[in-house]
């Protein structure tokens, strides 16, 4: 192979939560870890909802998000994996060892015995509000993203959706806005059960179903007032708004990666369920799969890492321990736990 390239054990792709607690657990099991990401940070889907409150990981109180992409790329960083930045990885080509070179889109390369796929839902897009001229609006109050809610605080903010995001944004708001109300072309919301019905005990004017129509400015920069319509009856009614944000989804392309030959259906690869995909020494991890068990929460995601790296590492070595140990008899703690001044009495 060529001189220019350093081999790794395991080449993670994606560098959301899947990613990150896989280069975590690949550092445990003491294999030789790069991970790669598209994007120039690491959080994946995460970066979308920052202000959200995660409170449904195992052993971590209510969190907000952005906190917690911090402490899962410190947790990541803790063996000194290579950790790569801003590039997007296109094409594959497996050598007549067994190992893989990976391409990305500006050329670069890597060489790895074994990839793991973190990339979610690929390359994601919001979609978008579609009402014309309504991307004049992004500058000023059309919102696709909450990064902080401070800036809502005391205003009238309309949110046209109705999914976990949506749903999410109107209960963090209510408490600081003036008013909220979420529009919603459904009668049912899709977000979780206990999150919607503490949005409809609040104050939060919920509307369904029922549709954004128009947009209306006075002063031509920001809106002002937005028409809503019954999605049945059609009759509709002006409300005065100060912010509007929009969850309408997201659009995901999975781009050059369908031309791997990965068995894959719209939004997820199938794996086994050692998270093993169809190519030799390709696994992949959190919600780019899908098995018969499979757990779309993000405490289903650290066990979807270590069971595609456990998978990894007996791929390379079938006589391997099938699991890590755990940390607290781990060899690779022992150092770092006298760093942290914990005294090991066995």
């Amino acid at each position: 192979m060529s001189k220019e390239l350093e081999l790794y054990d395991v080449t993670i792709i994606g560098g959301g939560p899947a990613g990150m607690y896989t280069a975590f657990y690949s550092g445990m099991r003491d294999l030789k870890t790069k991970l790669i990401e598209a994007k120039e940070e690491l959080g994946g889907r995460m970066l979308i909802y920052p202000e959200k409150m995660i409170w449904d990981v195992g052993g971590v109180t209510p969190i907000l998000c952005r906190r917690l992409i911090d402490q899962l790329a410190e947790q990541a960083g803790t063996f000194d994996p290579a950790i790569v930045l801003g590039q997007q990885i296109v094409a594959q080509q497996r050598q007549e060892d067994g190992t893989y070179i990976l391409t990305s889109a500006t050329g670069e390369r890597h060489w790895t015995r074994t990839v793991i796929l973190t990339i979610g839902y690929g390359i994601l897009q919001m979609a978008k509000l579609e009402i014309e001229g309504a991307d004049r609006y992004e500058v000023t109050n059309l919102h696709y993203t909450v990064q902080e809610l401070e800036p809502f605080r005391g205003k009238r903010v309309l949110i046209s959706g109705g999914g976990d995001s949506a749903v999410d944004w109107a209960n963090e708001l209510e408490s600081i806005a003036a008013s909220v109300t979420i529009v919603h072309r459904r009668e049912q919301f899709g977000g979780h059960e206990k999150n919607i019905a503490r949005m409809r005990a609040s104050s939060v004017d919920v509307r369904v179903p029922h549709r954004v129509s128009q947009l209306h400015s006075r002063s031509g920069d920001k809106i002002d007032q937005v028409t809503v319509s019954h999605m049945d009856s059609g009759e509709s009614e002006q409300l005065e708004v100060d912010a509007v944000i929009v969850n309408h989804g997201l659009k995901s392309d999975f781009g050059p990666l369908r031309e791997w030959g990965l068995d894959m259906g719209e939004w997820w690869a199938k794996v086994s369920s050692r998270l093993e995909t169809n190519l030799p020494g390709v696994f992949a991890a959190g919600d780019f799969v899908d098995y018969s068990s499979k757990v779309r929460l993000i405490a289903g995601t650290f066990t979807d890492a270590v069971l595609a790296l456990n998978s990894a590492k007996l791929y390379m070595d079938p006589d391997a321990p099938k699991v890590a140990y755990v940390s607290s008899h781990n060899e690779r703690f022992k150092e770092k736990n006298k760093a942290l001044g914990v005294v090991d009495e066995h």
